[in-house]
């Protein structure tokens, strides 16, 4: 059975006899191993594929170790390079390290200094990025949110956090699952491994496997290098699929065998790869309706549903409305380079009254526009999600303003079903919300699309 590899190692080396000879030496020893003859090939490899530590001969044609080095440190700073040269004298050995390498090892170079030197390598960039995770996690990444249903909602990630149970969010389009699905991986042991984003409805089925199990070069035609799927690169760390009730039925079996036994075959190896990976699932769709009309596998339905949290809609928590609206006008000033204008308590009023289908991303992108807009003065909102949707108050005069909004949503949906036949994909779409979000909207007014429709 395969392990997952110590590291990826590129070893640059113009002679093939040494380079390959490195090569099969360095695979022997748990590495991953690519190998170039040139600077100039180095530097498309790594444009290709990330690695973890480059190993370069110092004396090359066509430009040599140190300008490779220099090279390196100028487009990616935090990837160590450690320098092999037959001709060692302590100027060179200066040189490269006052130019950023990680190590010098002599030729011909000992397995066991040579594997001492990558492996400390490895350890040194792993801990500059524990220093520079540790120096991020700021107040600004800290969940944004008072009302009562998100923080009943945190104190339930917090717990699941400490294990490492599979997660399966839901809720509505835009509530913010990913970001409760990276504040899960901060919280917990896994925080200083890798956190890997894969969206299921993105991932064609012909190279499902491919994308997240990885290949071997040659095991298909276009296979021309080694690829590592998510589940590999995910190792010790988390994975997170989005919108994984859009994953094809024969993806869903493949997927049931990694999480009940923890191992995959990488297309075209002849052994499983066995890996170690917390799984955090999400979706807007009603997976037990899925399961019932057969769109999604039973048993898979029961391997993800272990732990189940419910990312509450915007409108629930209109008390965090304000908040956000900060958080959102800090950011943007920061990206745009201009002070955020002040926004009045009418404004904020009328953003807490709107109901929001969009939910926390509709939010950000109205006071994104807001802000591209400001001419200075207070912030002007404009919430415009589809024509003739504004605030009215209703006929009997009453102008409680979350009512309003009440009476004046149910209008616009009647609307939307009659013009679309009660077709629900084409309401949807006329409403610009999600299908599934219509859903929401129909139970809440007690509506039925066959009944409005006739």
């Amino acid at each position: 059975m395969s392990t997952p590899p110590r590291g990826r190692i590129l070893v640059v080396e113009d002679e093939t006899y040494v380079r390959d000879s490195l090569a099969e030496m360095l695979r022997e020893r748990g590495f991953d191993v690519d190998g170039v003859a040139s600077p100039a090939a180095a530097v498309a490899s790594l444009e290709r594929a990330p690695v973890d530590v480059v190993l370069s001969d110092l004396k090359m044609p066509g430009g040599g170790g140190l300008e490779l080095l220099r090279m390196v440190k100028g487009r990616w700073p935090d990837l160590p390079v450690v320098i092999l040269t037959g001709y060692g004298t302590v100027s060179s050995a200066v040189e490269c390290l006052r130019a950023g390498a990680s190590d010098y090892v002599l030729k011909p170079a000992d397995p066991g200094a040579l594997e001492v030197a990558l492996d400390r390598a490895i350890e040194s960039r792993a801990l500059r990025r524990e220093i520079a995770y540790l120096r991020g996690a700021t107040g600004e990444d800290e969940p944004v949110g008072q009302s009562a249903a998100w923080q009943a909602l945190l104190q339930k990630a917090r717990a699941a956090a400490a294990t490492d149970s599979t997660v399966l969010l839901t809720g509505e389009s835009g509530t913010g699952k990913e970001v409760l699905a990276r504040l899960l991986h901060r919280w917990s042991l896994r925080a200083r491994s890798p956190y890997v984003r894969v969206n299921c409805a993105a991932v064609p089925l012909e190279i499902w496997e491919s994308e997240f199990f990885g290949h071997r070069k040659g095991a298909y035609t276009g296979a021309t290098a080694d690829r590592d799927g998510r589940f590999l690169l995910a190792h010790k760390g988390t994975l997170f699929m989005d919108e994984v009730g859009a994953m094809p039925l024969p993806a869903q079996a493949k997927m049931l065998r990694v999480l009940q036994d923890g191992e995959f075959e990488r297309v075209g190896d002849e052994r499983p790869t066995r890996v170690d990976v917390r799984l955090i699932a999400a979706t807007n769709s009603d997976l037990e309706a899925d399961v019932k009309a057969g769109r999604f596998r039973h048993d898979l339905f029961y391997r993800i549903n272990v732990v189940r949290l419910e990312v509450p809609p915007l409108r629930t928590r209109r008390d965090d409305i304000p908040p956000l609206v900060e958080r959102f006008m800090a950011e943007l000033s920061a990206r745009l380079g201009r002070p955020a204008p002040p926004i009045g308590p009418a404004t904020l009023a009328a953003l807490q009254a709107y109901a929001w289908p969009g939910n926390v991303r509709e939010l950000r992108n109205v006071i994104e526009r807001a802000m591209i807009l400001s001419t200075g003065g207070e912030l002007e909102v404009e919430i415009a999600p589809m024509e003739g949707a504004a605030p009215a108050a209703g006929e009997s005069g009453d102008l409680n303003l979350r009512a309003a909004l009440g009476r004046r949503e149910r209008e616009v949906l009647l609307e939307a079903l009659k013009r679309s036949g009660g077709v629900r994909k084409e309401a949807a779409r006329l409403l610009g919300i999600d299908q599934r979000n219509l859903g929401y909207y129909l139970h809440k007014h007690e509506l039925d699309p066959d009944a409005v429709s006739d």
